[in-house]
């Protein structure tokens, strides 16, 4: 099995709500800034260029299931692994955790995309090189 990849961050004041608690939308922050921490880690990039142009993967679908607080402090620990792989799709998995206890889990599921300036992006096969790469973390 595959090992995730982990990323830790602080939780900031500004990310609480009036109870104290991180707020439930601030999650898909956290799995946002995640995702980006591994793609910089694989050598890869939010948008990506290619012979064709640029290309990008849009979310089609999140989610996030919680299981305790974070609060103001808390040092998270978020382990990113891929779901699934798809031809043109990719789903992320985060476990969050701190000091080794469940916080929450989420799932991202991105698509593959030609980027057409204005026009609507087109779904595209995962180029061969950047599937290899997630196919490392395959869960």
């Amino acid at each position: 099995m595959a090992q995730p990849f982990r990323y830790q961050r602080r939780v900031e004041f500004r990310d609480t709500d009036a109870a104290g608690i991180v707020h439930f939308s601030v999650f898909f922050n956290y799995m946002e800034e995640a995702e980006c921490a591994l793609l910089r880690e694989l050598d890869m990039n939010v948008v990506m260029t290619d012979a064709e142009g640029s290309f990008s993967f849009p979310r089609v679908a999140a989610r996030c299931d919680y299981r305790a607080p974070l609060r103001f402090g808390d040092v998270t620990t978020i382990d990113v692994s891929v779901a699934r792989l798809g031809g043109s799709s990719v789903t992320y998995g985060f476990d969050f955790s701190l000091n080794g206890q469940p916080v929450a889990q989420g799932e991202v599921t991105a698509v593959c995309c030609r980027l057409n300036g204005d026009a609507k992006p087109d779904s595209m096969p995962i180029p061969s090189d950047i599937a290899a790469k997630l196919a490392k973390l395959v869960q």
